[in-house]
This record gives structure tokens, sequence and C-alpha cells, in this order.
């Protein structure tokens, strides 16, 4: 397993990028919202060469506003149209409701572990 971290301010996000199984696992710390989103969507980028597969491990956010929604969404798009996919895991209930509230949970692959979104 390699990893690189990407730490924002203390209480704003953080993103530990790692591979694991094959799978470029985004470990995701903080809140996600407008001022936090281009390290979101940088990360996402970094993480997402054509055809790759990635589990966004959402197990430390602790609120996500639309401008999350409309990353994960395009980072989605994206992966999908290159042969790849993301899944969102371990989402916490705050950020689970966003996803839901607006049906994105229909769109994006959603796993209640990381271990069920590295499986195959």
């Amino acid at each position: 397993m390699t990893g690189t971290e990407h730490a924002q301010q203390p209480g704003r996000l953080s993103v530990v990028s790692t591979i694991s199984e094959g799978i470029r696992v985004i470990t995701l710390h903080g809140e996600i919202d407008h001022d936090s989103g281009p390290t979101l969507r940088q990360a996402l980028a970094a993480a997402a060469p054509p055809g790759h597969r990635v589990a966004a491990d959402m197990h430390g956010v602790g609120f996500m506003d639309s401008t999350g929604i409309n990353i994960l969404l395009a980072a989605h798009r994206g992966l999908i149209e290159a042969g790849g996919w993301l899944r969102l895991a371990a989402l916490t209930p705050p950020a689970l409701r966003t996803i839901q509230l607006v049906g994105a949970d229909a769109v994006i692959d959603c796993r209640d572990t990381l271990d069920n979104a590295l499986a195959p």
C-alpha cells in the first residue's frame, strides 16, 4: 500500500490517497463544502487516470453540501466514461443524508464499508 496525504487546516478537509487491491482509495476527513471543494476535486483528479477504479472512504466526513455532490457526480461521470468507476464507502449519516436528498445514491454506488467497496 502506498499513499500520499493532502492536509488542509484543522477542521477543514484532509485527504489521504492510497492503493488497495489495485483500487485507488481516497480517505476523506472533515467538511466538504465550497471552501474545501477544490481539495476534493484535485484529489479525485489526481487519483483517477483513465479507466481507474476509485473508492472514496467517507467515514470521516462530518458535513457535505451540494459542492461535494457536484464534484462526486462529475468524478463518477468521468470515471464511467473512461471505463472505470467511483464507489462511496462508509458514509456518515450527514453525508449519506445529503447524497440521498438529491438522489445521488441512485447514480453513484454507495457501500456500507470500505471492504465492500473494494469487493468485485
